[in-house]
């Protein structure tokens, strides 16, 4: 096992790899992903190739032009025998175009242009492997390759091993700059998994996935030197190339050649020869809706439906929910277009849909979300998008919180039993610390998923919505004449028990912990999204919103105060019943975003602020809350006529 041909010539290497499949197509049937790897491969060395062999429609090289139409000809082969898919007749159509300029030998760059792009298109569509899952072990990579590769490529990667002698062709030199700068990581790891037949190079695919990622980064720093890596450490610490090289699949996908156009060279050298510095960037949340999305397709295509469906949830939860406020200020149709994909790939699992449908789906969402990071700007928002987006989080989320504390309050004042101020108080303070507790839990000592949240938020709002329509029942009923004047005669004392109490208590506490775990974790992405130099913004709004959300429980105080106890107590009855209507709708919304209530999507508006959501569960829910709501008061008006 010797890495002789790892990265010379490239002929070998990739019509090598194509060679290899068709000749063991017989003993077993090679699989889509493999047929994939093998075109991205072959891409890769004719987008790198290609410019040094035809120069201004002049060829060079004509065995090596042969060769490189051959590969861009083997390409399109083994892309048409992939599954139809939404993307499958772009792809072949600019597979054909590749050809065509490769015929016509066009320019070099628009040539290289063209195989990136197709390269780059049949990864996404296939959901191909292209980056490591884990930080790689640049340790485990040195041991591997000096027991693997350093009799062919020297100890030092020079390819000068004592086996190299004699070998056709020789082993490949990984100090060689100008052909490594050509080179990606995820090239590397490509050629490392398939080989190359008919040559001492063989495929390492029986290696774990991990130490494959291991050895391709090990090979990558080989060339590297030490200011090199000192001065792209310096790099990175003053937030250099956090946008263009922040993950590992932004690093494993870009060929140093790139890193240099971009005046990120030695911070790509640093980040290879320590990935782990990657750690100190946040994960965007977008590549955790892709992660969870790749994960939901492989689980359905082994038949375990169950995990494919709870993938599927995660990859909205714990990835895209996060970031939709943020995105919801930018471009609020892209948002909605996410949710009720996403919405219809979970219908599509639930009813077995067949795997190219589910496929095709993921796709279509993964077209969204890179759609959504460009949007984003790569992660990093501006200073006005962070600003609006931290006001509208706390405003959006708070108000309902704000609209029931401020009723409640201006309630007990208005009757004069300040006697019930420390149930009130006890109620909100109580979900304040419980909720930073939940937050505290959830980010260091155990892991609360996306679900968990959901139907946390989703209980509570069902019954707050109960407690509301309890409450405001029994404002409503005080609210007719014959009834608040016999509780005025009574002095708001017997009408007024503990029961009461402790149900404004509960509301006051429902209210506000619903709420506040969510809110804090919108915040923390948001801060991350911001940015060192946005994130004064993010506190701005933040303050921004106190003020409003003061501003309006202020007005309400104030204002309610002037009402007669008659027309108080059955404007506020109404405010808690429409409260009662938003929240069962959110509750039904947010089990259905867990996936414990099925979510039946049909055309109609989506006001989330109002609870309406476009879906029969959530508007059932609501109906009957309405329903309930009229029933209350027509109990009551009858009551007041007797």
């Amino acid at each position: 096992m010797t890495l002789t041909t790892l990265l010379n010539p490239a002929r070998l290497i990739a019509l090598g790899s194509f060679i290899w499949l068709c000749s063991f197509q017989p003993a077993f049937a090679v699989t889509d992903e493999e047929k994939a790897q093998t075109a991205v491969h072959m891409l890769d060395y004719v987008s790198v190739d290609y410019p040094e062999f035809v120069q201004n429609g002049e060829v060079l090289n004509p065995e090596e032009y042969e060769e490189q139409l051959e590969f861009a000809t083997q390409s399109a082969t083994l892309l048409a025998e992939l599954p139809a898919g939404p993307k499958h007749d772009t792809l072949l159509a600019q597979a054909e175009q590749l050809r065509q300029q490769i015929i016509s030998k066009a320019d070099g760059n628009a040539v290289s242009a063209t195989a990136n792009d197709l390269r780059l298109a049949v990864i996404q569509a296939y959901n191909l492997t292209v980056a490591p899952k884990d930080i790689p072990d640049l340790n485990r990579g040195a041991r591997l390759f000096g027991e693997t590769c350093a009799a062919c490529h020297g100890a030092t990667g020079h390819g000068d091993g004592p086996l190299a002698k004699g070998l056709e062709p020789e082993p490949s030199n990984f100090h060689d700059q100008d052909r490594m700068r050509m080179r990606s990581i995820y090239g590397l790891y490509n050629t490392i998994t398939l080989g190359v037949n008919g040559t001492p190079m063989q495929s390492y695919a029986a290696l774990p996935e991990t130490d494959r990622w291991s050895l391709a980064f090990y090979v990558s720093t080989l060339r590297a030197t030490d200011a090199q890596k000192s001065a792209g450490e310096q790099l990175w610490q003053q937030g250099k190339g956090k946008a263009a090289l922040g993950s590992l699949k932004q690093l494993v996908m870009q060929a140093p050649a790139e890193a240099e156009q971009a005046g990120l060279a030695d911070v790509q050298t640093y980040l290879t020869a320590q990935p782990q510095a990657l750690k100190s960037v946040a994960n965007n949340p977008l590549d955790t809706s892709r992660s969870k999305l790749a994960a939901t397709l492989e689980s359905y295509r082994q038949g375990d439906y169950a995990s494919a469906r709870q993938h599927a949830i995660s990859a909205y939860l714990e990835g895209f929910e996060l970031v939709e406020n943020s995105l919801n200020n930018v471009d609020k149709t892209l948002r909605l277009d996410v949710e009720r994909q996403m919405m219809d790939l979970r219908s599509a699992i639930a009813k077995q849909a067949s795997t190219e449908d589910i496929a095709a789906h993921i796709a279509n969402i993964n077209d969204l979300l890179d759609e959504a990071d460009e949007k984003l700007n790569s992660g990093s928002l501006t200073g006005a998008t962070a600003f609006i987006s931290s006001l509208l989080i706390l405003l959006r989320e708070g108000l309902e919180a704000i609209l029931i504390l401020a009723a409640l309050s201006a309630f007990i004042h208005k009757t004069g039993r300040r006697d019930a101020l420390p149930y009130f108080h006890l109620g909100w303070l109580f979900a304040v610390v419980l909720g930073g507790a939940t937050w505290f839990v959830a980010s260091y000592l155990l892991t609360i998923s996306g679900a968990g949240r959901e139907m946390t938020e989703g209980i509570t709002a069902l019954i707050a919505a109960a407690m509301l329509l309890y409450v405001g029942y029994w404002l409503h009923s005080k609210s007719h004449a014959h009834a608040w004047q016999q509780f005025i005669s009574e002095h708001v004392t017997t009408a007024l028990n503990k029961r009461t109490w402790w149900a404004i208590a509960g509301v006051s506490f429902l209210a506000v912990y619903r709420e506040l775990f969510e809110v804090i974790l919108f915040y923390q992405a948001l801060w991350v999204q911001a940015g060192e130099e946005g994130q004064g913004a993010v506190i701005a709004g933040i303050l921004a919103a106190i003020v409003l959300l003061a501003i309006l429980t202020w007005a309400i105080l104030k204002y309610s105060v002037r009402l007669p106890l008659g027309k108080f107590f059955a404007s506020t009855a109404g405010l808690l019943a429409l409260l009662a209507v938003i929240f069962a709708g959110n509750g039904i919304a947010a089990l259905q975003e867990a996936g414990v209530i099925a979510a039946d999507r049909i055309h109609f508006i989506s006001v989330p602020l109002l609870g309406i959501h476009p879906t029969v569960q959530t508007l059932t829910a609501q109906g009957i809350t309405i329903a309930l709501i009229l029933a209350c008061m027509l109990v009551s008006r009858k009551q007041e006529n007797h």
